[in-house]
């Protein structure tokens, strides 16, 4: 019953199989070989135009270096105010970025409030020396609780970003689970409504580690090439990559494990939503539940071998957690089964 991150579970078979299978013989290095052509052409392909592809270790290595790709002196870069780029990355986008700063922006659930956004935005718009000025928006699909920006959202956000003249960011760490939620094309949910740059994730459905910065303005991103090797980002041996990208597009493999990740916590919210001593804190849109659960049973739950954790309360919630209460978050992944939340259901019967 592992339900604490996309991140626990291990790689899809089909990925590990295709990693084997290229693991004898010679291939070019440093992202030059025949296979990272290949897979660089298909993300072109899935994207509807050309792209340009950066793979690299990991999904804060893609957000710092995709907002250093736009970094000025005395810039600052917006953001949710729980997005992981402010929450979780230690500082990375800051360091990556030449001291930039980042800017919270309030919202309910996770996604910036757009009025909120443009008044953070316009605070700097002057470009005070001594203020600083604006450099990035950065918005989350899916969010770090598991809800999702809309197309017209998207639209909105894009527009604030037009009109300062700035790029718009996509952290898409969990970006097929809203992509199938969504039910569009990743095109229509990035570059037809403004995203400039994507962070593009695999590692949480699916892969064993396959992480890439996706960039739509192709003159932006000859200078990625640099960034990339300064931040020690560039693999050697790049087609190790390639080839767990190149078994997560087969036959649309990777719309598929997000499928069963999203059917996973309808499940598994529907399951909390029906137990006496819990009550889901929102209705999950992705691949992520949060409920709001006894202690004693959550604590009696742990003890029965479901892993999941705590998560901290997020305003839009405040006063709504009792004492002896409290939030928890729980991730579905493609290797959830309905068999686990079956038996999770059971612990939350228990007394």
């Amino acid at each position: 019953m592992f339900f604490a991150s996309d991140n626990w579970a291990g790689a899809h078979p089909a990925i590990a199989e295709r990693l084997s299978a290229n693991a004898p013989g010679f291939s070019r290095g440093y992202g030059d070989g025949d296979l990272d052509r290949a897979v660089y052409e298909r993300f072109g392909e899935i994207f509807e135009r050309e792209v340009a592809v950066f793979f690299v270790a990991t999904g804060t290595a893609a957000n710092s270096l995709s907002l250093a790709a736009y970094a000025k002196p005395g810039g600052i870069s917006f953001g949710h105010r729980e997005a992981h780029i402010i929450e979780d990355e230690c500082g990375a986008p800051e360091y990556f970025a030449q001291g930039s700063r980042l800017y919270p922006v309030d919202g309910p659930l996770g996604r910036m409030d757009l009025g909120n956004l443009k008044r953070a935005v316009g605070r700097f718009a002057s470009e005070n020396v001594h203020g600083g000025r604006p450099a990035a928006i950065s918005m989350t699909q899916s969010t770090e609780v598991g809800t999702i920006y809309s197309l017209d959202e998207i639209s909105a956000i894009s527009a604030v970003a037009r009109h300062h003249s700035l790029p718009l960011h996509m952290d898409g760490a969990r970006f097929a689970n809203a992509l199938v939620a969504l039910d569009v094309t990743p095109a229509e949910m990035t570059w037809k409504r403004g995203v400039d740059i994507v962070s593009f994730g695999g590692t949480k459905n699916g892969c064993w580690c396959a992480e890439a910065v996706v960039m739509f303005d192709l003159d932006r991103a000859k200078e990625m090439h640099f960034l990339r090797k300064r931040s020690a980002q560039l693999f050697s041996k790049s087609r190790f990559i390639s080839a767990q990208f190149d078994a997560y597009f087969d036959g649309g493999l990777w719309l598929e494990t997000a499928r069963h990740a999203n059917a996973m916590s309808a499940r598994l919210a529907a399951t909390i939503d029906s137990a006496p001593v819990a009550r889901l804190g929102w209705q999950p849109e992705a691949n992520e539940v949060f409920a709001i659960i006894d202690k004693k049973i959550a604590e009696k739950a742990q003890a029965s071998g479901a892993v999941f954790y705590e998560w901290n309360v997020p305003a839009s919630l405040a006063g709504q957690v009792g004492d002896n209460e409290a939030l928890y978050r729980f991730v579905t992944s493609f290797a959830t089964t309905a068999e686990e939340i079956g038996r999770f259901g059971d612990l939350l019967t228990q007394r």
